[in-house]
């Protein structure tokens, strides 16, 4: 596997957790605690809503944080480290707190999905792989999302290991993928290392290593009769890849007493051949063949094809999911929002001219808030970790950019959504199987209205302020506003 395949994960960190670690150990803040939350800024491709993934990954790499020998000796070659804090590196262990969204759960832009509480440089240090693993599988679950919703209710398989960024992109992109509504990847390690179902039958080399295309079709149904999946174009679509492919059908399956079986289109106008081709099955007595295609698929030009009356019963995406090429960026930040001083939480703020970039300050904790009569979400509610909701109350939420907009909620139930997974280093959330996982993000996704879900101009969902985190807010941006004034 090369020079990779041994790496301990600790040390995929930028350099500046690693300075900033030393400098704060020099500073006399090595135990100073502080709060750490991640969030995103904005939905890929203009979506409704993003799906959390990753969590798994981060537990794992918190669990076995940790620097070794040939590290410290690396660290100890730059000659910018001292020995201090490389004794430090050497002893570590993760004995901060973490509380997270659990994977599959919608998420919304500028809520926290992630908050680490923890002594400076072991927070600092969380960063990057942090980041790296939400990202990108969060990104990845929500591009799955959208192409499974957009072939309304076909099964979508994930094909996209040789495009995929790297070894990770693959391997953890097929789980994500799963956990976005994938039925399956063709990536046999994910199925081994994470349990999606791995799938796969033919490519071009198999019908070109025949004497004839028909021979190729033979000999696959003879070996796998129960699952004689044959690709029909390598040589003409119509003219000869379905006319063999129902030969070897009538040929082999049929004595077999075997009904069920399929044709796969990796090339052409997909919904004429599809047109064509299930009537050629119909007529040739096989009803029950499914029909598959692959071939750059996304959920625009499924969306499309199904429009056009495309007969396919399933899809194959590779590239453009597992890259999600249309927006292969998620966009969470990992930012500063309090540290504690003599037992006090004091919150920060990041002021940017972009009041995008504006953070929201404070140790916070989340709702999400359901119509009592439809059980549909309405609204996230951002407070500060010492408020508590009374759903038996109304209560008012607050528009943190657009100030006129505070709505009135009434006959709502709440949901607090940042969940315990560790506490004092230790780890106190039963990761669930990946089959959970799905399960639970489709019956999350059915509590999203239709109109947060369309793929063109989605509602836009209320992610909102308690009036005390937004005075809080306001005090420090005027207060920052009065300083640099001065």
């Amino acid at each position: 596997m090369g020079k990779t395949s041994n790496l301990n994960l600790s040390m995929l960190c930028d350099f500046y957790e690693l300075t900033m670690g030393n400098g704060y150990l020099e500073s006399g803040l090595t135990d100073r605690v502080t709060y750490f939350d991640v969030f995103f800024r904005s939905v890929p491709d203009n979506g409704g809503f993003a799906i959390a993934a990753g969590l798994e990954q981060v537990v794992e790499y918190i669990r076995e944080l940790h620097f070794d020998t040939e590290d410290i000796e690396f660290l100890r070659s730059k000659n910018i480290f001292s020995e201090e804090f490389l004794d430090y590196l050497g002893n570590f262990k993760f004995t901060g707190d973490v509380w997270a969204i659990p994977e599959g759960t919608p998420i919304f832009p500028r809520e926290p999905i992630l908050t680490v509480r923890a002594p400076a440089i072991q927070a600092q240090l969380l960063e990057t792989y942090v980041l790296l693993a939400l990202n990108h599988q969060s990104l990845i679950a929500t591009k799955a999302s959208r192409i499974v919703r957009a072939a309304k209710g076909r099964a979508v398989l994930e094909f996209g290991s040789r495009r995929a960024q790297g070894i990770d992109g693959a391997v953890t992109g097929a789980r994500a993928a799963f956990i976005g509504g994938c039925a399956g990847t063709a990536c046999a390690v994910s199925d081994e290392v994470y349990g999606v179902p791995a799938a796969g039958t033919m490519a071009h080399s198999w019908v070109q290593m025949f004497d004839s295309e028909y021979d190729a079709f033979a000999a696959y149904c003879k070996t796998y009769p129960t699952n004689a999946v044959l690709l029909v174009d390598t040589y003409n679509s119509l003219k000869s890849g379905v006319p063999n492919a129902i030969k070897a059908f009538n040929n082999i399956l049929k004595p077999l007493g075997i009904t069920k079986c399929g044709i796969r289109f990796d090339s052409g106008d997909m919904a004429y051949l599809t047109v064509k081709a299930r009537k050629m099955l119909d007529e040739a007595g096989w009803p029950e063949c499914k029909i598959t295609v692959s071939n750059a698929l996304d959920e625009r030009l499924i969306a499309d094809l199904l429009l056009q009356g495309a007969q396919i019963d399933s899809f194959g995406v590779g590239e453009r999911l597992i890259t999600a090429r249309s927006e292969p960026v998620f966009g969470c930040v990992y930012k500063l929002a309090a540290i504690e001083e003599r037992g006090q939480i004091v919150p920060k703020i990041k002021i940017s001219e972009n009041v995008g970039k504006i953070t929201n300050p404070g140790f916070k904790r989340i709702y999400r808030f359901y119509d009592r009569e439809t059980g549909m979400a309405e609204a996230d509610y951002i407070c500060l970790h010492d408020e508590n909701v009374d759903d038996s109350q109304p209560i008012v939420i607050c528009d943190p950019e657009a100030r006129w907009k505070n709505k009135f909620m009434s006959n709502y139930s709440a949901r607090e959504l940042l969940v315990p997974i560790f506490k004092n280093g230790e780890l106190v959330y039963d990761l669930p199987s990946l089959a959970e996982i799905k399960s639970y993000c489709a019956a999350q996704l059915e509590t999203l209205w239709p109109e947060v879900r369309r793929f063109d101009n989605p509602h836009n969902y209320y992610v909102d302020l308690s009036e005390q985190l937004m005075e809080l807010k306001d005090d420090m941006l005027n207060s920052a506003s009065g300083r640099s004034a001065e």
